[in-house]
């Protein structure tokens, strides 16, 4: 049994401390996209929630890239675009068809790498990407009356809804897709174990 300590303290707490604040916007947020259902929270509330939510989503996607510029943290999502594509190819084939057929995972981790081809670029996708945008239509919504009205002949107040109701949906989906992915380790709860004790534990050695 290999035993990797992969998930620092910091790391771990970031983790949790996002996961949590993803459900509680989650939660307001729909409570104000769907105001008047019972089972939901009042609008009023919501509101409030979700703004104090986002803005400590935004403090916590500021430590977390703060944290993998200032540690070696951030050298796990280093791109290694020599072969990239086969790669990415074989990985997906993997979670498409080999997982299925008890197919040997293509990818070990290991103390340089914990992340496979296809988990690099989605996490650089979602956190790099995905995350300004959602940060950025939320703030600009929090200050909209700074706003011009319109931007190239549409309503600026709209274009912000949008991107930020679209990119909310991508990362729920993102979260689905996560959630999945941990189940996928040597057993169902490997990969949830290692977040919480920051132990990658796996029988066998890397090829």
């Amino acid at each position: 049994m290999r035993s990797l300590y992969l998930y620092a303290g910091w790391v771990r707490l970031w983790h949790w401390l996002n996961a949590l604040l993803f459900l509680i916007l989650i939660l307001s947020g729909a409570s104000m996209h769907y105001a008047g259902t019972p089972w939901l929270l009042d609008f009023e509330t919501a509101v409030t929630l979700h703004n104090t939510t986002g803005i400590l989503l935004t403090l916590s996607w500021i430590g977390f890239v703060a944290g993998n510029l200032l540690t070696d943290n951030g050298r796990h999502y280093r791109i290694r675009f020599r072969g990239l594509l086969d790669r990415l190819f074989e990985q997906s084939r993997y979670y498409a068809f080999g997982i299925f057929q008890d197919a040997p995972h293509p990818f070990h981790v290991s103390a340089e790498m914990k992340l496979n081809t296809l988990q690099q670029l989605s996490y650089l996708g979602v956190m790099y990407l995905l995350m300004p945008l959602l940060l950025l239509s939320g703030w600009s919504f929090l200050f909209s009356v700074y706003l011009p009205e319109t931007l190239f002949g549409v309503g600026t107040v709209w274009i912000v809804a949008m991107t930020h109701l679209t990119t909310s949906y991508l990362l729920v989906l993102f979260l689905l897709v996560h959630l999945y992915i941990i189940t996928t380790g040597e057993t169902v709860l490997t990969n949830l174990r290692a977040m919480v004790t920051g132990w990658h534990r796996e029988r066998g050695e890397p090829q």
